[in-house]
């Protein structure tokens, strides 16, 4: 495995800046879902302990994953590979006239997920953007992530890609980063050994302040196949240890896809259970509790 040090640049008073309008900033995530008579889906809210999200509209007998909302939580997608076929579809409920409809988008390309501006779906190294009719035809990223076989690709705020590396003849799995400076995007270089560690290292997703990273993977000291971690970034910018999220969220099988609600509010992540696959949901404070004191 590479070793590389993934460095942040950011002064000093940028950082007390971010620290200064996380008040802020909870006032204006609680504003995006307060405006909505039945949000989640009409779900009841999880607490501490996972629950499946869901069950019978998103969680079904088929084999459900990747679920995401849109900034404005009006939106929730999520894929789906249907009982006895071969073929995955990207699956979205929006929210019209206060009811939540379903409808088809279109077959499954990558793993899915939406840029924090809600403008762009990340497709792996594909993409479509956000039109006045719905989305665009899908586009490729270009030179070099067409050429890099990415699954997952997740863009902070500030436009840095974090993506996963599939089909090492090893199964290592390689998560990879690349900035956007200056308008510019930079080559991809790889994290450093406190998450490119293990085998399967995959489906990444980066906080949109880039103050910490969820993947899974399989190391030495998980509960089953693989399993959640997080490392948070450091006052420095440097990365922290990885952190198993635990055995609420992880088990003897596997756990997958982790991903954060533009609220902040809840944690959704992917379950194997009896092989299927579901969508699981839990309240965001287990992220907190596992931030080093």
């Amino acid at each position: 495995m590479r070793k590389s040090y993934f460095i942040l640049i950011l002064s000093g008073t940028l950082f007390l800046s971010y620290c200064s309008s996380k008040k802020q900033e909870s006032k204006t995530n609680d504003s995006l879902t307060k405006t909505i008579e039945k949000p989640y889906l009409s779900q009841k809210l999880p607490g501490l302990i996972p629950e499946v999200f869901a069950h019978g509209m998103v969680s079904t007998k088929h084999r459900d994953l990747s679920a995401f909302f849109t900034p404005d939580m009006k939106e929730f997608y999520f894929t789906r590979k249907f009982e006895g076929t071969e073929k995955w579809f990207l699956i979205v409920y929006k929210l019209e006239n206060n009811q939540w409809k379903k409808s088809v988008v279109g077959p499954r390309v990558g793993r899915p997920i939406i840029a924090p501006n809600g403008k762009i779906m990340h497709l792996g190294s594909k993409y479509m953007e956000r039109t006045q009719s719905g989305w665009s035809e899908i586009k490729s990223l270009g030179a070099p992530f067409d050429s890099i076989p990415i699954m997952r690709l997740t863009a902070s705020t500030e436009g840095t890609y974090v993506f996963d590396e599939i089909g090492m003849p090893n199964g290592d799995g390689v998560i990879r980063y690349s900035r956007l400076i200056d308008g510019k995007r930079d080559e991809p270089k790889p994290f450093p050994k406190e998450i490119n560690t293990g085998k399967w290292n995959a489906h990444p997703f980066i906080a949109p302040d880039e103050s910490y990273i969820i993947w899974d993977g399989e190391r030495d000291n998980g509960y089953g196949d693989s399993d959640l971690y997080i490392s948070f970034r450091n006052q420095e910018g440097s990365w922290g240890t990885a952190i198993n999220m635990g055995d609420k969220i992880n088990t003897n099988s596997w756990e997958s896809g982790g991903y954060v609600s533009p609220d902040g509010k809840y944690f959704f992540f992917n379950h194997g259970g009896d092989g299927d696959g579901d969508i699981f949901w839990v309240d965001a404070q287990v992220i907190q509790n596992l931030r080093p004191k």
